[in-house]
């Protein structure tokens, strides 16, 4: 089979998987609302900056490329 269309079926994959996460995740995991994130709000005016969540996004990003790297 084509490298591309390989690369593309597993990208799909991961994009289906991550949808679906995402959708059910959202009920089970705080992702955005864990502590540590910034929020500032006043009369007309809401900054949020998710620190902790950008945190743990990146430890697991990372830690899946490297087992992808690891096992390709």
């Amino acid at each position: 089979m084509n490298p591309v269309a390989k690369m593309l079926i597993v990208v799909g994959v991961v994009l289906i998987v991550l949808g679906f996460l995402w959708q059910v995740g959202g009920r089970f995991l705080n992702l955005g609302r864990l502590p540590g994130d910034i929020v500032i709000e006043k009369e007309n005016f809401r900054f949020y900056f998710p620190v902790m969540t950008s945190i743990v996004l990146s430890i697991v990003l990372s830690l899946l490329f490297y087992l992808f790297r690891l096992f390709r």
